[in-house]
């Protein structure tokens, strides 16, 4: 009997400072390994406290990211998904919360048999447990494991043991990938090498060693600072590669690829890959052509209100819509220009809002609580009324409905029951299910969450996007459209042109097009589904239907 071929596992850690781009090179490297024929699958380790990132407000974390069972994650899982082009679940995600619950639980049900339940050796080996399970249930050659954080900060030090007791229990088959950053101060124009040997040197003093060293920083690496710091890294020059900042992420894998390192990583992990898929790789690139050689720009503005934090706007509040949107403009040959619009802002001034006639198309997201709301609702108005290319997602489409309560239907106190819950007409209420949770404040997990599917109404927009009548996607909200005021909504022709199977719960709405070009919104959060050659076929209609209101608009002129 042949024996079984030994899981690679490659760490990817991160030094000098937070935000260098370990979730994208981690994507990357899955990426090139999978152009090698390799299972590759990818494990995100997030050092917070909090069980998942549900509870994280999004202008301190980024997006919350939901995969298909469920599990609210960081927004680097939907970046392993889009890249890798799978779906991936909760065993491919942990936290300092999440493992410390699991080890105090096992030791409640006495699973260590009596011992003394230590954080090490315990906590580490519960890392490891998980680490080999995903590995396990994907059947992967190569699991690519991201440990948040940067070197030398404490609160990723256990998960680094996990990776040093891996390493030590199977040399051959355990590797770690530093990215790090090389500032280049303007004042004295020299890129420099020290702060990278100072994380080197604090790696190593947790008894890890980096495989490879990639060189984050504005410009690419020299051979003379190769050099170096092969000296000083102990490590050989080949194994440290340039990544120069580009203009789109989705030219780091080509870059990666340009330094041969999918022929390093092979080789370093032992492994006999296959040649290059050719064709994939063609399909890449021309994918990462489109994103610099777009012929004419389409002009979106995102209405949101988790931009800001302090004096700086987050776009990773709102990253997997953001990428839904470039994906279908690339694959029409556009270039999107994207706006940030703050929601509050049209409440304090709604004045402004005949500035949204300069846009293409809007696009509302997802969010919670009534900072904004009467902002939003001046704005679905005005682009309702205006014709303006309309998308609205899970609180933008609750928006819809309430705006369209309020000024067809006349019911002026219209409102959700999270924002007003005294209004004699709440057309948006909770959720049955979740009721006992709210009473109980029990918030972490329990909204509606994950894959759900929905049945498409024939001769609507929706079901001339998909092309089918039953389709799957994901979800994350608290409130729903009540069932009590869909029939008045409908008579007055808005349309509920997709349901759950059961016909309880609306999940998408829309006017025909006889009164907009474009007007939708969903209750669930398509973007999540929206990968570089798969672009989801709603925004590719959003888009489509952007560029012909721009086409339209010139030829007016």
């Amino acid at each position: 009997m042949a024996q079984k071929k030994a899981t690679k596992y490659i760490f990817v850690v991160g030094g000098v400072i937070s935000g260098v781009g370990k979730g994208i090179t981690s994507s990357s490297i899955g990426l090139i390994l999978k152009n090698r024929g390799l299972n590759v699958t990818a494990v995100k380790i997030d050092p917070y406290i909090n069980v998942d990132a549900g509870t994280m407000n999004p202008t301190e974390h980024g997006e919350v990211f939901v995969l298909s069972d469920g599990d609210e994650t960081d927004q680097d899982m939907g970046n392993y998904e889009r890249f890798l082009d799978t779906n991936l679940t909760r065993i491919n995600y942990m936290t300092t919360g999440r493992v410390y619950k699991s080890v105090i639980e096992k030791e409640r049900n006495l699973e260590y048999k009596g011992k003394c339940v230590e954080v090490v050796p315990h906590v580490p080996l519960e890392v490891i447990g998980r680490i080999k399970k995903a590995g396990q249930v994907a059947k992967a050659d190569v699991v690519i494991v991201e440990v948040g954080g940067t070197i030398g900060e404490y609160q990723n030090l256990l998960f680094l043991e996990a990776a040093r007791m891996m390493k030590i229990e199977s040399s051959r088959d355990v590797f770690f990938v530093m990215v790090s950053y090389f500032p280049t101060p303007a004042k004295i124009g020299e890129m420099k090498t020290k702060p990278t040997q100072y994380a080197v040197r604090t790696l190593n003093a947790s008894g890890i060693q980096p495989d490879i060293l990639l060189a984050r920083g504005d410009m690419s690496l020299d051979e003379k600072r190769k050099e170096k710091l092969s000296l000083l890294c102990n490590m050989s020059s080949d194994k440290i590669i340039s990544a120069p900042d580009v203009d789109s992420i989705y030219d780091i894998p080509l870059n990666f690829e340009k330094e041969k390192l999918s022929d390093k990583l092979c080789d370093l992990l032992g492994l006999v890959s296959r040649k290059p898929n050719t064709k994939a790789w063609a399909q890449w690139k021309n994918f990462a052509k489109h994103a610099h050689n777009g012929k004419e720009t389409v002009k979106i503005a995102m209405i949101g209100k988790y931009f800001e934090t302090g004096d700086y706007m987050l776009s990773d509040s709102y990253l997997s819509v953001i990428e839904a949107i470039k994906y279908s403009a690339y694959m029409q040959n556009k270039k999107p220009v994207i706006f940030w619009l703050n929601s509050v802002d049209f409440e304090k001034s709604p004045a402004k809002l005949k500035n949204l006639k300069k846009y293409d198309g809007i696009v509302m997201p997802g969010g919670f609580g009534s900072r904004g709301v009467e902002g939003n609702l001046k704005v679905v108005k005005f682009v309702r009324r205006n014709k303006i290319p309309f998308l609205g997602l899970c609180y933008g489409m609750q928006m819809m409905v309430i705006e369209y309560a309020r000024n067809i239907l006349g019911l002026k106190d219209a409102n959700t029951r999270e924002v007003n819950p005294s209004s004699k007409n709440i057309v948006i209420d909770v959720m049955e299910s979740q009721k006992e949770h709210l009473k109980n404040n029990l918030y972490g997990g329990s909204m509606r969450l994950g894959a759900y599917k929905a049945v498409l109404r024939e001769g609507t927009l929706a079901k001339a996007s998909y092309g089918v009548k039953e389709i799957t996607e994901r979800h994350r909200h608290r409130y729903e459209v009540n069932p009590a005021f869909v029939g008045d909504l409908e008579a007055k022709g808005f349309v509920f042109s997709g349901r759950s199977p059961d016909g309880h719960l609306m999940e998408i709405a829309e006017l025909p097009k006889s009164k907009h070009p474009f007007y939708l919104g969903t209750q669930f959060h398509p973007e999540f589904l929206a990968h570089p050659l798969k672009p989801h076929p709603l925004f590719s209609a959003f888009i489509k239907a952007c560029v012909e209101k721009k086409s339209s608009s010139r030829g007016k002129k």
